[in-house]
């Protein structure tokens, strides 16, 4: 479990094939590796990866085809930087929003816009995401928790204090940046109970449309 609060940068030094895996190293700048054991987990741009080998300036984990296709590692190389956050301990601070470091999508980053010391930043999200987006609901960004401050069909808008930019990859972004995006997780338990006993049936392998919506839609809980 993660907050969304990214403690460092760093960058990619190798990616190793292995099969249709990748075996990933990665050397942070300045996050503390003297408490990360193999085994812990370590968000990389928003995903959740376990450690499995460790030096005293290095970590590696391995990416599997199945996080590859769904995260943003498709479009990484050596050299390429990533935020990185230590899972959250129990008696840390929330200070961002539960994140659980499953990504959900890959959007794009359409505009980038100064206002002020500010930055505001248009994003699209994958059409299948856009009913979890909410204006003023939480989302995370490569990792980042954010504050969506409008809505647009799937695209949102994001603004960015100078400490952020800073801080993490998102002032490195340029139009076109693919992005990992984790909508929140109450919204898809929220939804996923909401069906109650509807949740227990399966879809047939015809069915066209998602069973989830259809119900919500049939018992008017979508206007």
């Amino acid at each position: 479990m993660f907050t969304g609060i990214i403690e460092d940068i760093g960058v990619i030094q190798s990616l190793q094939p292995s099969g249709e895996d990748i075996r990933l190293t990665i050397k942070p700048h300045k996050l503390d590796l003297s408490d990360v054991a193999l085994g812990d987990s370590i968000a990389n741009n928003g995903v959740c990866l376990t450690v499995t080998a460790l030096t005293d300036a290095t970590f590696s984990a391995d990416v599997s085809h199945e996080t590859i296709k769904r995260t943003g590692f498709a479009h990484y190389q050596a050299g390429s930087k990533v935020n990185l956050e230590k899972a959250l301990q129990a008696n840390g601070r929330l200070g961002g929003h539960i994140v659980s470091g499953h990504v959900d999508g890959v959007g794009e980053v359409l505009s980038i816009n100064n206002v002020g010391r500010y930055v505001e930043i248009w994003l699209k999200a994958p059409a299948s995401l856009a009913k979890y987006l909410a204006e003023k609901g939480s989302i995370t960004v490569d990792g980042v928790s954010l504050t969506v401050n409008k809505v647009d069909g799937s695209h949102f808008l994001i603004t960015l204090i100078p400490h952020s930019l800073q801080e993490t990859i998102i002032g490195l972004y340029k139009v076109g940046t693919k992005i990992n995006l984790e909508v929140d997780v109450i919204a898809r338990y929220l939804e996923r109970l909401m069906l109650g006993d509807k949740a227990a049936e399966h879809s047939k392998p015809d069915q066209k449309k998602d069973i989830s919506m259809a119900f919500l839609a049939e018992n008017g809980y979508l206007r």
